[in-house]
């Protein structure tokens, strides 16, 4: 069996339920397999090259094991980590062979020889590349850094082919053909300015890193370079305030097909047990069939389970380890709270074919945010018995663009282009456009019934809105006044009752809004605890908390006409 047929028997199985995996690993199977059939079309920027995977997999067996029943014997890739080498190395541009792949995210449980493959990985980009290559190997302290960095060392010792190839000095490998260097890098670099150029970022339990300044430091140095590799390996964590989570919740997103995310250049794998849309775990802990799940290689040998068992009966003897358990061994973000605002799978299910709306009454609910973030018109029509169509229309400063699309991750200037979303001159929101787009749809004949908005930053616009004759009314944002509102355009969506014309940014708004809640159960959207901006939903929230207690008015006023006749 070849070795490309070796990765498609892996997905296979995979797919089949042969092997058992997590939803997001299935989804990460079959993304490979919908772009290797892609690169078998003429039109496809990409192609696949399995002479790429052929050259991993050797340069792989140079490495040999040092320790164990195994000491001695080359390292022989699993297919696990053929399907890994597979998606980061074989995908490569038409236009100037470049790998496709530029980022890579794995979150997998420890003790799957994570840095045996990192190890690998540097040292293959660096050793057989043309260029001179910098690859930084990325920990928060020196110690996490070293782990990854002694094993290259290890590995590159133990290689007959290498020898003599390379030398070790100062604290850093230096490779005799194309002069590149494998560097340990900790947080310290800040301060020495290190980490400069690199075209190989490997950034190593990256859960324990407080903030993102290294993996920025590395990101924002590759720009310069034809095909870099900038790649994240963590476990799960405990802190959903760092970094690694918001870098989680993201890949989550381009692997998750119901999610408006794409981006061709991040290979993503989550090994994880899967939990239900609440957050809760659907999984089993005690049931050794769904161990798999998060370590796709300690499982499959009889000392790895015996490992694993070990650190579970520990952690169900001592509650005070079961976080540990949880995070390390079942790769589970336990800290995750079920907070998420809408199921984004039943958004889908609302959506319906654009259609006109100009004939309904429309409530307007503004969210002007800071200026120079994303200011928002939520749009909610009014239509017979009950039933409500949304829309938004956002704005956000020009020259912020490009900075929103780097920490935001989406996909702006394509929304822009689409008329979700318009940008205004210079660094902050001109409220202007947003003055005129109300303007504009009074003059095309949209029947607005009123424009409900946040106070924060809106006295002025306020004003100037009610000087053009439109009705202003301030929507509280306290918990008991949005509770109703909030509960019901959710479950309203649910029941399809409340459409949508499938507004990408209003849905990326969507999926990011958290609630909190308060003892009655009353619910709000909370900003401070969203990973990302929700401005759009805040503000279609703001105008549907009118526009349902308009629809409850009229039908009061028709039942008391109506027994008034009577």
């Amino acid at each position: 069996m070849s070795l490309l047929e070796r990765v498609f028997n892996y997905c296979e199985q995979i797919i089949s339920g042969e092997i058992k995996a997590g939803q997001k690993h299935k989804w990460a199977v079959k993304r490979f397999i919908e772009d290797f059939n892609s690169a078998q079309e003429e039109s496809c920027f990409f192609y696949f090259d399995e002479n790429e995977l052929e050259d991993f997999y050797w340069f792989a067996r140079e490495f040999k094991h040092v320790e164990g029943v195994l000491a001695g014997e080359p390292i022989e890739l699993v297919d696990f980590q053929l399907f890994l080498a597979a998606n980061i190395f074989c995908f490569k541009k038409k236009s100037n062979g470049a790998r496709k792949i530029r980022k890579v995210y794995i979150q997998i449980g420890r003790k799957n020889a994570k840095s045996q493959f990192l190890a690998i990985v540097s040292a293959y980009v660096t050793f057989f590349g043309d260029e001179k290559h910098r690859a930084f190997i990325a920990g928060w302290t020196r110690d996490q850094s070293s782990e990854v960095y002694d094993a290259v060392l290890t590995g590159i010792r133990s290689s007959e082919l290498l020898e003599e190839k390379w030398n070790q000095a100062y604290g850093k490998i230096t490779i005799f053909k194309n002069s590149s260097v494998i560097i340990p890098l900790s947080k310290e670099a800040r301060k020495t300015g290190d980490g400069k150029n690199p075209s190989v970022g490997i950034v190593d339990e990256y859960h324990a890193h407080e903030t993102s300044e290294i993996y920025d430091v590395l990101a924002s140095g590759m720009v310069a370079r034809r095909e870099p590799l900038m790649f994240i390996i963590t476990t799960a964590g405990f802190d959903l305030n760092k970094p690694c989570f918001k870098e989680y919740e993201y890949v989550s997103k381009i692997l998750d097909p119901d999610q408006p995310q794409e981006n061709d250049e991040y290979f993503a794998i989550i090994c994880e047990l899967d939990k239900d849309e609440e957050g809760n775990l659907l999984d089993d802990i005690k049931d050794e069939s769904n161990w798999i799940k998060a370590n796709p290689i300690v499982a499959t040998y009889d000392e790895g389970l015996t490992a694993i068992r070990s650190e579970l009966k520990v952690a169900l003897d001592q509650p005070e380890k079961m976080r540990n358990f949880l995070t390390k061994n079942m790769n589970v973000w336990i800290d995750s709270r079920p907070n998420g605002y809408m199921k984004m799978s039943k958004w889908k299910t609302a959506i319906i074919k654009p259609k006109d709306v100009l004939p309904y009454p429309v409530f307007l609910g503004l969210d002007l945010s800071s200026t120079t973030d994303i200011t928002s018109i939520g749009k909610v029509f009014q239509l017979p018995e009950r039933k409500f169509i949304i829309q938004q229309h956002s704005f956000m400063p020009e020259d912020k663009l490009n900075e929103r699309m780097k920490t935001d991750n989406v996909r702006f200037d394509l929304w822009k282009a689409q008329g979700y979303i318009t940008t205004t001159p210079g660094s902050v929101v001109d409220y202007s456009y947003v003055e005129q787009h109300i303007l504009d749809m009074r003059d095309q004949g949209y029947n607005i019934i009123e424009i409900d908005y946040d106070k924060w930053n809106a006295t002025h616009l306020v004003q100037i809105l009610e000087n053009h004759g439109f009705t202003m009314v301030e929507i509280p944002q306290f918990l008991r006044h949005l509770s109703s509102a909030t509960k019901e355009l959710r479950s309203g969506a649910y029941r399809k009752e409340v459409n949508h014309f499938d507004d990408p940014l209003l849905h990326w708004a969507l999926s990011n809004a958290v609630t909190k809640q308060d003892a009655q159960e009353n619910i709000m959207l909370d900003k401070e605890k969203s990973t990302e901006r929700i401005d759009p939903a805040a503000a279609v929230i703001n105008a549907f908390s009118r526009a349902m207690a308009g629809e409850q008015t009229q039908d009061l006023s028709a039942h008391f006409l109506n027994n008034w006749r009577m």
